[in-house]
């Protein structure tokens, strides 16, 4: 695999590509006007597409709004990227909370209502520090 990341479809490919690339801090590489390909600068791994939901490229019958998706950003402050998202007025699904599983996180909406899960990998608590499982993403975090 080369690389793995996911193209939203959008309503208003501006309007989203803006969102993400404010709220994350994300470089704009590419823009066709109806396709965007966003990276992070320090991590040109990290990216995100966005396509024009009726698009030509995109298979009649899936031409509408995300729907049943949850996308997961991880990221190394998830306080400040909330308080960044209050700030500028972004809906909050489910506010900053820490979860025994190895998380902080935040969920917040984009333009189109797919949720996105910005998360802070944490060390495990309770019942999870004691499984043995090896934390978010098969990764020991040791934070």
């Amino acid at each position: 695999m080369n690389a793995l990341y996911p193209a939203i479809c959008a309503h208003d490919v501006p309007t989203s590509r803006d969102f993400y690339a404010r709220l994350f801090g994300l470089d704009i590489v590419f823009d066709s006007g109806w396709y965007v390909q966003l990276v992070d600068r320090a991590n040109p791994t990290a990216q995100i597409g966005i396509i024009e939901q009726g698009h030509a490229t995109v298979p009649d019958g899936y031409q509408g709004v995300p729907a049943g998706v949850l996308v997961s950003i991880e990221v190394d402050d998830a306080t400040a990227l909330h308080e960044h998202a209050v700030e500028s007025g972004l809906q909050i699904a489910m506010t900053l909370r820490d979860e025994d599983f190895g998380q902080r996180h935040f969920m917040t909406v984009d333009p189109d209502g797919l949720l996105v899960d910005v998360i802070e990998l944490t060390p495990m608590r309770g019942e999870f520090a004691d499984s043995g499982l090896n934390g978010a993403h098969g990764v020991v975090v040791d934070r």
